[in-house]
C-alpha cells in the first residue's frame, strides 16, 4: 500500500505534470490547520491547474485568475462572489442566454434585483440610470448573437466613480484580442471552452481580476461552493492556450473573408461583424480590439421558417450546433433565442450565426452557396 511514493523526480517535459489527488500530504502536524500560504487539499488545484492560472493571468494582464468547471459557472461564480440580498445588477440585454436564465431564476430568488439595458444605450445614460442599490454592471462585448459592442472603458470609468463594479464576458476576445482589465473593467470572464480549448472537447471557465479584494472574493467563492477543475482538463486548456494566437489569426482572417462575401449576396440584408468596415460597432472594435475572432452573424431577407431550415439543412461543412470557438465551422438560426430580449432592434429578417473554423474559407463559401440555393428554392 505504501510502495512507490518516492519513485524519484519526473522528467522535465514541455507541459506541466498532471497530478491526481484529493489528499495533500503535509510535512508535519503544525501544518494541518495552517491554511495560509500552503496547499492543504487537492480541490484547490495542483500543478497543471496552477500552470494554467499563471498563463491566463499573463494573457489577461491580471493579478490572479480563478478556474471554474464551465464558462457559465465562471460568470455565475463571479456574480455570487460579489452580490448580496438587496443589491441590484444591470445586465446587457444581449447577454448569453444561460447567464440570463441564472439572473432571472436564481439571483431574483435570492433577493437581487436584475434590470436589463439596451447595449446601444450611451454609457452616461446607462450609469446615470443606476440606482443607489446598483452593485454591478454586466456586459458582453460583442454580444454573442447580434454582436453589439459597448464602450467598456467609458462604462468602467463612470461606474468606478459611483463605486459600481463592472464585469465583461470576454469570450469573443479570448483574453488575447481584447483585455478588459486594461480598459478599466473590474472582472473579466471567459468561457475557456470556446477559443482557449479550441477543440470543442473540454469545459472550463475563468475569472481574471486585479483588485486584491476581488482576488479574495473569487477565491472564497470557489472554496465555499466547492467548485474545482481536474488536472487533465487544465492540461488540455493549457495546451490549447499555446496555439491560441495562431488559431485566432486563421479564424479571424477566414471569418472576414466569408463576411465580405456574404455582404455582396442579394439574399443578405446585413452582416453583423464588428471588424468588417462599415459594420455596427466598427469604431469601438478598432479602438479596443487587436484583431477579430471567427464568430459573427448575418440577417437574411424575410422568409419562412421552412426556408431558414432549408438553408441550414443544405450545409455540409458547417455543423449545426450551439457552441463556437472550435476548429470546426458551425451555423445556427438565432431568432428563437431573441424572443426573451427586452430591446429588440430590427435586423431585417431571420438572424443567422456562423462560427468560422479552420477549414479553407473557399470551401466554406461553396457550402454556403448550397445553403442559399436551398433557401431560394424553399422561398
Amino acid at each position: 500500500m505504501h510502495a512507490g511514493h518516492g519513485a524519484g523526480l519526473a522528467a522535465k517535459t514541455v507541459g506541466p505534470p498532471v497530478q491526481k489527488g484529493s489528499t495533500v500530504l503535509l510535512p508535519d502536524a503544525a501544518s494541518l490547520y495552517d491554511d495560509l500560504g500552503q496547499l492543504t487539499y487537492g480541490r484547490q488545484g495542483l500543478s497543471a491547474q496552477f500552470a494554467l492560472q499563471a498563463a491566463l493571468a499573463e494573457l489577461e494582464n491580471a493579478r490572479a485568475v480563478t478556474l471554474y468547471p464551465s464558462g457559465l459557472s465562471a460568470l455565475t461564480g463571479a456574480l455570487i462572489a460579489v452580490l448580496k440580498t438587496g443589491d441590484e445588477v444591470l445586465v446587457t440585454d444581449v447577454i448569453y442566454k444561460p447567464t440570463r436564465r441564472f439572473c432571472d431564476h436564481v439571483l431574483k430568488r435570492f433577493g437581487v434585483t436584475v434590470r436589463y439595458f439596451d447595449p446601444r444605450q450611451p454609457p452616461d445614460e446607462l450609469v446615470g440610470g443606476a440606482s443607489d442599490a446598483t452593485r454591478l454592471i454586466l456586459m458582453e462585448s460583442p454580444g454573442s448573437l447580434s454582436f453589439e459592442l459597448q464602450d467598456l472603458p467609458r462604462v468602467a470609468e463612470l461606474a468606478r466613480a459611483r463605486n459600481i463594479l463592472t464585469v465583461a464576458d470576454n469570450t469573443w476576445g479570448a483574453g488575447y484580442l481584447m483585455r478588459p482589465l486594461d480598459l478599466g473593467v473590474d472582472i473579466s470572464v471567459q468561457a475557456l471552452t470556446k477559443y482557449v480549448g479550441g477543440h470543442s472537447d473540454v469545459f472550463m471557465g475563468s475569472v481574471a481580476v486585479n483588485d486584491p479584494k476581488l482576488v479574495r472574493a473569487m477565491d472564497d467563492g470557489v472554496t465555499n461552493l466547492g467548485w474545482a477543475v481536474n488536472g487533465e482538463d487544465a492540461y488540455q486548456m493549457l495546451r490549447g492556450l499555446r496555439t491560441l494566437p495562431t488559431r485566432l489569426a486563421r479564424h479571424g482572417q477566414s471569418a472576414l473573408a466569408v463576411a465580405a462575401w456574404l455582404k455582396q449576396r442579394p439574399e443578405v440584408v446585413e452582416v453583423f461583424h464588428p471588424a468588417l468596415a462599415g459594420a455596427r460597432g466598427h469604431e469601438l472594435w478598432a479602438r479596443d480590439f487587436a484583431g477579430a475572432s471567427g464568430l459573427f452573424a448575418f440577417s437574411l431577407r424575410p422568409a419562412t421558417d421552412l426556408a431558414v431550415n432549408a438553408f441550414l439543412d443544405a450545409l455540409e461543412l458547417f455543423g449545426l450546433g450551439f457552441s463556437w470557438g472550435g476548429f470546426e465551422s458551425l451555423a445556427i438560426s438565432c431568432d428563437p433565442q431573441l424572443k426573451v430580449r427586452k430591446f429588440r432592434p430590427q435586423y431585417g429578417g431571420p438572424l443567422m450565426r456562423l462560427n468560422i473554423g479552420l477549414e479553407d474559407p473557399a470551401d466554406l463559401i461553396a457550402d454556403l452557396e448550397h445553403g442559399f440555393a436551398a433557401y431560394a428554392a424553399a422561398t
